[in-house]
């Protein structure tokens, strides 16, 4: 494969230490890698380097004469004041990139719901971060760098965004390099993974369960002081064999060392033993919900259109002792007012909430609230002020660990348990936030976006710490690997109602595809308001009844043709690639199959703008 991009010696230092040394690496065609490591390490330093956004303090960086090269940073970098469409196309005239496959694929799978002619300045972080993506993923690049670019996602644009970059960054086709803490999107996307740590870049074949296979062999042969990591590791592993059987299927494991390594690990978590505990704990009742809706007035309601919106519909939901609950749903779905139906914070407009007379609840929320009044106070302080010991497991297993110990086990040095609250790093405070949480022994925990700001490493410390806990966990989160990870069940919110999930994530996105396919018609119905890039654009009067009904239809089956063509000529192009290249003959007869899948493009993209246009009046 043709290299594209390396680096020689990197070197960089800031004021208080060294980010990297001597780090030499290169990326070529048909690379998706991976970056992982601790908070602060230099992963989005790597990425900058890489990119020429940031120059070494010594060696160099080689790109290979005409390659491009995109990236995403974590900042906000898209002007405010310039509208969606602006931002995303710019000047491109419509009939242009309305006949772009590409283009329709990116701005539906990111701003479906995003006004287009909106001012950025006018939509949420998460709206603005996705135009940012948006506007990146339709460019042509050779090497595309993204620093955490499933933020702000949901679970189905984590899939989307997988599926996207799979298909755009192929084998022989350019390279992908991203930051992440979605597990799960490693796992997904990423043929091979770097670990930034202490000034150096480990590279690792395979996505993340293949890192975590090699890594705990690297670390069991490692000195004695790495036991605590080597054991955190095989219990990680553990769940990757037992509990998600597919990830395994990944090319390059060494399936014999991995069955070797967890054959005398014991299970995760043991329900028997947590649900007897949590049923002591709590009793028989935990929370039923019985037959609730919730409702909502419209502000500025049209006078022909309901004064409320119904958010939950004639719910049931009995939450049992013991019971770890993974809940999903897009954005505005009702997850969070399912979960304030839980703590007491809304009451339902019917039906009723019944809760159990030892119910002591928690919520693990976004904010930080819990830790405002400890700003000024170091970490050991807050710590030590709530309580003076912490019993870790259950039965023979149980292990008491004082405050100090607990918040090592959670990645504290020394160091940091004399720093104050308000100077710890985003990562730090989230993990001081769940401590103070725990120490409160609630026996039903509500973890909201619990992944924000923590890293790989942490989160598998935070889910270690969470398969002895033994009370009820109801956790909400667009992180798929976690939700997996610390539920033994999950379910969704869908069309007001609640649905269980045998099948986990996997069904609940087909649910949603399905969902999204029905409404499609009724959708785009005279009289139906919409926001995204074709109805605004729509100009005239539309095509109505049978006629729009015809049109919609070609244009999902042109659509879905397109899919396929193109997914034909990727494959033509790898053929071309394998072949002889003294074979002229057959290179030919390739090179003119190409040629017809190309032009059967060209048509189809002809129609759909024929078939747009009619729509649009």
């Amino acid at each position: 494969m043709a290299h594209l991009l390396g680096a020689e010696r990197l070197h960089l230092e800031f004021p208080t230490r060294t980010v990297f040394d001597e780090v030499t690496l290169g990326i070529d065609e048909g690379d998706r890698i991976g970056i992982v490591g601790r908070n602060g390490d230099g992963k989005s330093t790597l990425l900058k380097l890489l990119a020429g956004r940031l120059e070494p303090d010594g060696g160099r960086v080689t790109v290979r004469r005409g390659i491009r090269i995109g990236m995403l940073d974590q900042a906000d970098t898209v002007d405010p004041a310039t509208t969606v469409a602006d931002a995303v196309v710019g000047g491109i005239e419509e009939h242009v990139w309305a006949g772009d496959a590409k283009v329709r694929d990116v701005i539906a799978g990111l701003l479906a719901d995003v006004p287009w002619h909106a001012r950025v300045g006018d939509l949420s972080g998460g709206q603005r971060r996705r135009v940012g993506l948006a506007a990146l993923l339709i460019g042509d690049w050779d090497v595309l760098f993204l620093d955490e670019p499933t933020n702000h996602l949901d679970v189905e644009g984590i899939a989307w965004l997988a599926g996207h970059v799979k298909a755009r960054w192929a084998a022989n086709d350019g390279a992908l390099v991203v930051v992440t803490h979605d597990r799960w999107f490693l796992d997904e996307v990423c043929t091979a993974t770097w670990e930034v740590h202490d000034g150096i870049v480990e590279p690792f074949e395979g996505g993340y369960a293949a890192y975590v296979l090699q890594r705990v062999e690297r670390d069991r042969m490692a000195a004695a002081s790495e036991a605590k990591r080597q054991n955190l590791m095989r219990k990680e592993l553990a769940w990757l064999r037992r509990g998600a059987p597919a990830r395994t299927s990944k090319p390059k494991f060494r399936i014999e060392a991995a069955n070797q390594l967890i054959e005398n690990e014991p299970p995760v978590r043991n329900p028997v033993e947590l649900n007897r505990l949590a049923v002591t704990r709590l009793g028989k009742d935990v929370v039923d919900l019985l037959g609730v809706t919730v409702e909502y007035p419209v502000q500025d309601a049209a006078p022909d259109a309901p004064a409320t919106r119904t958010v939950l519909h004639e719910l049931e939901w009995r939450i049992a002792p013991g019971e770890r609950t993974g809940i999903l749903g897009v954005n505005g779905a009702g997850k969070s007012t399912l979960l304030k139906l839980v703590t007491g914070d809304v009451q339902p407009t019917t039906g009723r909430v019944k809760r159990g007379k030892t119910v002591k609840i928690a919520v693990l929320s976004q904010e930080l609230a819990e830790l405002a009044e400890w700003a000024d106070e170091r970490v050991s302080a807050v710590v030590a002020a709530q309580k003076t010991s912490y019993v870790v497991g259950s039965g023979s297993k149980a292990v008491e660990l004082t405050p100090g110990q607990l918040l090592e086990r959670l990645g504290f040095t020394n160091r940091q348990l004399a720093t104050p609250v308000k100077d710890l790093s985003g990562g730090q405070k989230r993990r001081l936030q769940l401590l103070l949480i725990l120490l409160q022994e609630p026996n039903v925990l509500i973890l909201d976006e619990p992944t924000n700001d923590l890293d790989t490493d942490m989160l598998a410390a935070i889910e270690d710490l969470l398969d002895a806990w033994p009370g009820t966990l109801l956790v909400v989160s667009h992180d798929r690997y976690l939700v997996e990870r610390v539920t033994d069940r999950q379910v969704a919110i869908l069309e007001g109602h609640l649905r269980d999930l045998p099948r986990g994530v996997d069904q609940y996105l087909e649910l949603r595809r399905r969902q999204v396919t029905d409404a499609t018609a009724p959708a785009s119905a005279p009289g139906s308001s919409a926001t995204g890039p074709a109805a605004s654009a729509a100009g005239g009067p539309a095509l109505a009844g049978a006629d729009r009904r015809a049109a919609e239809k070609e244009l999902a089956s042109i659509d879905r043709r397109l899919e396929k063509l193109q997914a034909q000529i990727a494959e033509q192009h790898e053929k071309l690639a394998r072949h002889d290249q003294s074979d002229y003959v057959g290179l030919g007869a390739l090179g003119d199959e190409l040629r017809a899948l190309e032009d059967s493009v060209t048509d189809l993209e002809t129609r759909w703008l024929e078939v747009s246009e009619q729509l649009e009046g």
